[in-house]
């Protein structure tokens, strides 16, 4: 009887852990809402600063945008094995280890820099979404093991470099969005693991230069937003190098120097038949002063017309500057030539030796 009674205890003891075990996976945080059906679980903005406990092991979304959770740790998702995406946006994140997952929404935190393993376990991740963080650069490892990621929102951060391999390992991408960094150069090789990228969005960066290969590995684009940066000029080469089937570019608010060499490249562009400057009526001058504010398809031909007018005027100067200046010298030759046959001729030294 004694054995039995404390079998009994044990039991008493084991039944709540074995029913939270059994009934473990259609548990729910008490200030989240459940959806057992489909399996989601909705905590937004409720002021949450860590990641709930009791969360069903079925759950594949996890919804925690708008709270005030600080940190992510591995241990925050044990359990759950079927989660695919998370969405943590609008939380004050600056320390994280994520999980095993096919989306993952990171953006409005205060991330300032992603740590070398961030991308661990990361090998089903499709979708990474970190814009509207502190970000400064971008590190080479930070995302070595994200090879089936096909989309990357990089943008409202304050990023001013990229290492040459960063995106190395994202064979698979195919949107890469980093609109309004601080990004100065394109450089050559960045991007040459994305030939399956389709839409690229660079606009309102700094970028001042775009290298002669860096867009030749791009075999899909569809879409390059270079909007809002500081190109003053471009070379028709590195535009030409995109060998696609069809090509949009966003080109407009830049301080573009106007000038004939400017409207032949445009007007180059613009006849590749798999190019497309989506808003060339767009672009305006900003150099030479005369000009600034006037819009470049507004000129047609008049820029290279005046330019060549202006060549025809300054060789023509030249040329009657040297004719003078020839002429002169002739002149000066004939007067010295006739002022030494004064001074030595046969008839002024009889002259001088009469007087004698």
């Amino acid at each position: 009887m004694p054995g039995f009674g404390c079998n009994m205890l044990a039991a008493m003891f084991l039944l709540p852990l074995l029913l939270n075990a059994v009934l473990g996976f259609k548990l729910c945080p008490s200030t989240c809402l459940c959806y057992e059906s489909s399996d989601l679980v909705d905590c937004r903005s409720r002021g949450l600063t860590r990641v709930p406990s009791s969360i069903s092991h079925g759950t594949w979304l996890l919804d925690l945008s708008g709270n005030k959770v600080t940190e992510v740790h591995t241990r925050s998702f044990i359990g759950l094995w079927s989660l695919k995406i998370l969405l943590m946006s609008n939380n004050s994140i600056h320390i994280l280890h994520p999980q095993f997952l096919e989306k993952l929404d990171l953006s409005f935190n205060r991330l300032r820099w992603l740590p070398q393993d961030f991308s661990q376990g990361l090998y089903s991740l499709q979708e990474l979404r970190l814009s509207h963080n502190l970000l400064q650069h971008l590190d080479s490892k930070s995302l070595e093991d994200c090879g089936n990621l096909k989309k990357l929102d990089l943008s409202y951060n304050h990023i001013r470099g990229l290492d040459i391999k960063a995106l190395s390992s994202l064979s698979r991408l195919s949107f890469l969005n980093l609109e309004r960094n601080s990004l100065n150069v394109l450089k050559d090789g960045q991007l040459n693991r994305q030939q399956t990228l389709e839409v690229l969005l660079l606009n309102y960066n700094n970028i001042s230069k775009i290298e002669a290969e860096s867009l030749a590995p791009l075999r899909r684009l569809s879409l390059l937003g270079l909007r809002g940066n500081q190109l003053e000029h471009i070379r028709f080469k590195t535009f030409l190098k995109l060998q696609t089937t069809s090509t949009y570019l966003q080109m407009s608010l830049n301080p573009w120097i106007c000038d004939c060499e400017l409207q032949r490249i445009f007007g180059k562009i613009n006849h590749v038949r798999h190019l497309h400057v989506e808003d060339y009526k767009d672009i305006i001058c900003h150099a030479p002063a005369q000009l600034a504010g006037s819009l470049l398809a507004s000129m047609d031909s008049q820029l290279c017309i005046a330019e060549t007018a202006s060549v025809l005027v300054i060789t023509i100067t030249v040329m009657l500057a040297v004719i003078g200046a020839l002429v002169k010298a002739e002149r000066n030759r004939k007067n010295k030539q006739a002022s030494r046959s004064v001074t030595f001729s046969p008839s002024s030294c009889a002259t001088l030796l009469t007087e004698c």
